[in-house]
């Protein structure tokens, strides 16, 4: 699946965590932007990781500040 793909995909499962209906770009930050609470990045996670089929490690997550990245990360981890 290339980025493109992954970027449509990823922008479907934020819609329901998206209460503030922020527009989402690849600089997007979940914590300060959309104002996603651990809980909240939790169960999101959890959606990509079921769409996917893919696991994002702890570290991962700890470095994935922006949509964008998010995008990127899951695109490498697809080719894994």
């Amino acid at each position: 699946m290339d980025r493109a793909a992954v970027d449509s995909t990823i922008r479907s499962l934020i819609e329901p965590f998206n209460k503030k209906a922020v527009a989402v770009e690849d600089s997007t930050t979940f914590a300060g932007d959309l104002e996603f609470d651990s809980l909240t990045v939790m169960d999101f996670v959890a959606a990509i990781e079921d769409e996917f089929d893919i696991i994002i490690s702890m570290n991962q997550q700890a470095e994935i500040e922006s949509y964008g990245q998010l995008v990127d990360a899951v695109t490498k981890l697809q080719g894994e």
